[in-house]
């Protein structure tokens, strides 16, 4: 039966669907319920309490539901949650996601690399310390940039504003254009393409979200929870804001809205 149960995925909002469409491409048998929390989003400008119990009471609406293990994909929820929720949790394996800081650097050596993230994530201690340790080997510059959670929540992937929003963002590099971008934000790889085209073309994205779902598998095997192909694989998504928003997540996850 456990091994049969769902795999649950949590964001604050539709973001995490990026997330989710990169589990389900290395294991396509599983099946997910996926929880967005878009009533409360964005977590991004909260509290770290603020957003440590609007994570934990997510988390419990999925174990109730009988979950196997959970992907937190969210970088502000893993950064203010994961450990905790993994000592409260012990045998219940909790998976979060970070900014591909590390790759980034490492693959642009001496160069410029931009961290877009939510405020939270970007004045985290465990985001900082990462920062301070590849900024030796490479420039690291830190970009907030939350109003592309509110395009993302919206549906509005089309808008002229987002792009100027984001062309705004980049023009305050001074005409030193960066060679890679790390997509801190799960919302963020929905809005890659104006992204790339702000950055310019010498610049490189990275998404966390590739190596979330290779953890994810890593954990399941190690603890033996990969389905036995014996139930057809699912995909229920939730939304605290209703059904509209719900909607708007599955189309993002089919790439309806692309």
């Amino acid at each position: 039966m456990m091994n049969n149960g769902p795999v649950g995925v949590f964001d604050s909002g539709l973001g995490g669907i990026s997330v989710l469409r990169e589990i389900k491409k290395i294991m396509p048998d599983e099946k997910y319920i996926f929880y967005g929390d878009s009533l409360n989003a964005p977590y991004g400008t909260r509290t770290d309490e603020d957003v440590f119990g609007l994570t934990h009471c997510v988390f419990e609406k999925l174990m109730n539901k009988g979950v196997k293990a959970v992907v937190i994909a969210c970088n502000t929820a893993t950064s203010v949650a994961v450990r905790r929720l993994r000592a409260e949790y012990p045998d219940v394996p909790v998976i979060g996601i970070e900014p591909a800081i590390k790759p980034a650097a490492e693959q642009n050596r001496g160069g410029r690399v931009v961290v877009m993230a939510t405020p939270v994530t970007l004045r985290r201690p465990k985001f900082v310390n990462k920062m301070n340790i590849y900024s030796e080997i490479a420039e690291i510059i830190p970009m907030p940039a939350p109003e592309i959670v509110e395009y993302v929540e919206s549906g509005r992937l089309h808008d002229e504003g987002l792009e100027i929003y984001v062309k705004g963002l980049f023009s305050r590099l001074d005409g030193r254009p960066a060679d890679a971008v790390v997509l801190g934000c799960t919302h963020f790889p929905f809005a890659s393409d104006i992204i790339r085209k702000a950055a310019g073309p010498q610049a490189k994205l990275y998404d966390g979200s590739a190596g979330t779902a290779r953890e994810l598998r890593r954990r399941m095997i190690e603890n033996d929870l990969l389905c036995d192909g014996t139930e057809e694989s699912t995909v229920e998504i939730i939304n605290s804001a209703g059904e509209e928003q719900a909607e708007l997540s599955r189309k993002l996850f089919t790439g309806a809205l692309s």
